[in-house]
């Protein structure tokens, strides 16, 4: 981080703000290639999953430490093929995939060389009840036809994305959680059209990107369908839970990475007199967001060894807890950071805590919003104390 990454954020960023940003900036892909030097590539593959295939073999708590460092930069989970949604996706291939859908698509997206998205959530419905998606997956003989609209597609917008996994019903007459199905769709495919860019408190994410997709009559092997009809929401629940944690990771280094910068200002300016550091309103945020930082840690920590002992099932309160506490605590240190030390200077594109803030405060929302998880946590604890 200290030699190449932090080096680069500078470019890399005004690259994605620049004409040019649909495309891959030229140290994205020199950084990757150092990083395969190094040997830190797909550090997420733990030991659970595929022994076959390259990955650093840690638990998710090994692996913890190494994403929270990842982070501080936002482009720094890709440079180690750690990023997603890809993780989640080639998670999903490894777990429910069969041996060709393997062949076919995991050997690009393990070496770096393609990307992926995620298609779930719709427009048209509320989708952090992922039983409403209203997409069909109709089989007709040998081949299944998808249709529907989708957004928040996060990475469809890349150059290099060549997969889709695509969630949608195959019998809206089965039992509601047994409607749902996923399959896998190569990109480009006829029918699949990438409609727009989405922005994020004004930021588009590029050349990654979260967009709108419409998929009319997308015909695709029905050998790409995975695990079986009805089993989507089983799949999904089961590529949601390491996912949500693996963000967490990253929330945390994205707040050190906040608090450092507000350190390092409040030692600087001078107001009323005085430096900011002997300010005591400052003095008490900034021991406040290192309180704040330390028990989210703690709390991811125990989240990820639930994982590794028990799967992501057994670990659900775990998850649920730390989905909620990391972007809280994480968009709390970020907005101390701008309102108290950096001021105006915090909310343009000089500083990174903008932009740092715009992705705290979407993880309040993205892998299902925090109300969903509280109402999960509380419903867990009730089911504690039942009544015999």
């Amino acid at each position: 981080m200290r030699e190449c990454v932090y080096p680069a954020e500078e470019s890399v960023m005004r690259h994605a703000q620049g004409k040019e940003r649909w495309t891959v900036p030229a140290e994205v892909e020199e950084l990757k290639e150092e990083a395969k030097r190094r040997g830190l590539w797909n550090l997420w593959i733990t030991r659970d999953l595929d022994p076959g295939h390259d990955g650093a073999g840690l638990t998710n708590v090994d692996y913890a430490g190494l994403a929270e460092v990842l982070g501080a930069v936002p482009f720094a989970s890709e440079l180690v093929n750690c990023s997603a949604p890809d993780t989640g996706n080639m998670e999903v291939l490894l777990k429910y995939g069969s041996e060709e859908l393997k062949r076919k698509f995991l050997p690009d997206l393990l070496s770096g060389k393609a990307r992926s998205c995620f298609a779930m959530t719709e427009p048209a419905v509320a989708s952090s009840d992922a039983t409403n998606v209203q997409s069909t997956i109709r089989r007709e003989g040998d081949r299944y036809v998808l249709n529907g609209r989708k957004w928040w597609t996060s990475g469809a917008m890349d150059p290099r994305c060549s997969v889709m996994i695509f969630m949608g019903k195959t019998d809206p007459s089965a039992p509601r959680h047994q409607q749902q199905s996923m399959v896998v769709v190569p990109m480009p495919s006829p029918g699949l059209r990438v409609l727009r860019p989405l922005r994020v408190f004004g930021f588009d994410d590029a050349p990654h990107g979260h967009a709108e997709v419409e998929l009319k009559d997308v015909s695709v092997p029905a050998s790409h369908l995975l695990l079986g009809e009805g089993r989507g929401f089983e799949i999904a629940q089961g590529r949601l839970g390491p996912g949500r944690i693996h963000h967490c990771m990253r929330l945390i280094g994205l707040a050190e990475r906040s608090l450092a910068l507000m350190c390092k200002r409040a030692k600087q300016r001078v107001a009323f007199g005085k430096k900011l550091e002997e300010q005591g309103t400052i003095r008490a945020d900034i021991a406040r967001a290192r309180l704040m930082i330390n028990q989210t840690r703690l709390l991811c920590l125990d989240a990820a060894r639930a994982i590794d002992m028990g799967g992501p099932k057994a670990a659900r309160e775990a998850i649920a807890l730390i989905k909620v506490a990391a972007p809280q605590m994480a968009v709390w240190v970020t907005d101390r950071a701008m309102q108290q030390v950096h001021g105006a200077a915090g909310f343009c594109d000089d500083f990174p805590l903008s932009f740092l803030y715009a992705q705290a405060r979407t993880l309040q929302m993205a892998d299902g919003p925090d109300e969903v998880h509280l109402e999960s946590i509380a419903r867990m604890e009730l089911n504690k104390h039942k009544q015999d």
